[in-house]
């Protein structure tokens, strides 16, 4: 059995779904609050040859959770998440978990960290695709569209001159939660968040947008380092077909058989 065109294969495809990831990470490295796709990939143990041969898995893609660099805007509508806070559930503090604000999408709430936000002509909280930004209850925010300028705490609490008008949602998701991805920067967990209760640890800054977690040099490292690999391992398979090709011809002629 010619075990090493299959596991080359395998590897190939591989490889493939690792630099067509690299290629989405650096085309969104300027995306606001954009999360990086990585690939974690896993060992496929086949014992049909005589031997066990390992191949490599196709590759699972997730979303970093990392957090990135905040850049200040100015903007009064525009909100940072600084930090993470220390999640409390059921089975006890989560220190992996992430935290997001929330808004309402096409078919339920999208967590994001992109806190850059624009008052329609009612007064209603929106970011810019135009989805209501929620609080913490998962309502949509609405302020006084002349009720004077805006200023958000840490909290989320929102106001403008003495009134209290609303107070940004911020949510916890657990770190094992998958997250499937909603446009640019936005995320759906398989599980449900909780809103967080906790300003010691994380908290909104006003006027500042968080960037793209994508580190360009390492993703640049990475996308060279693959397209290399890919093209020793098509070296490998060529060798292969060789072998292959080698072996029925001596095989067929009956004077070096």
């Amino acid at each position: 059995m010619q075990s090493a065109l299959y596991v080359s294969l395998s590897a190939q495809v591989s490889l493939e779904k690792r630099l067509t990831t690299i290629a989405n990470n650096m085309a969104n490295m300027k995306t606001a609050a954009f999360r990086a796709d990585a690939v974690k990939f896993e060992t496929a143990m086949s014992r049909a040859a005589t031997q066990p041969v390992a191949f490599s898995s196709p590759g699972e893609n997730f979303i970093s959770r990392k957090e990135s660099a905040v850049t200040q805007t100015g903007n009064p509508l525009d909100v940072a998440i600084a930090g993470n806070s220390m999640a409390a559930y059921p089975g006890g503090p989560d220190p992996g978990a992430t935290t997001w604000m929330a808004f309402q999408g096409p078919t339920g709430t999208v967590y994001t960290r992109d806190g850059r936000m624009q008052m329609d002509i009612n007064g209603q909280l929106r970011n810019l695709a135009g989805f209501p930004v929620l609080d913490s209850g998962g309502t949509p925010i609405m302020i006084d569209p002349d009720g004077g300028p805006v200023t958000i705490a840490r909290d989320g609490t929102i106001a403008q001159g003495v009134n209290q008008v609303g107070q940004l949602g911020l949510f916890d998701i657990a770190s094992d939660a998958k997250l499937e991805r909603f446009g640019n920067s936005g995320v759906i967990p398989d599980k449900p968040a909780t809103a967080a209760l906790d300003f010691v640890t994380v908290g909104f800054q006003q006027g500042f947008v968080e960037g793209s977690n994508v580190d360009p040099l390492s993703e640049l490292t990475q996308m060279m380092m693959a397209t290399k690999t890919f093209q020793n391992v098509s070296s490998l398979i060529q060798d292969s077909e060789s072998s292959v090709q080698n072996a029925i011809r001596t095989l067929g002629d009956p004077a070096k058989a």
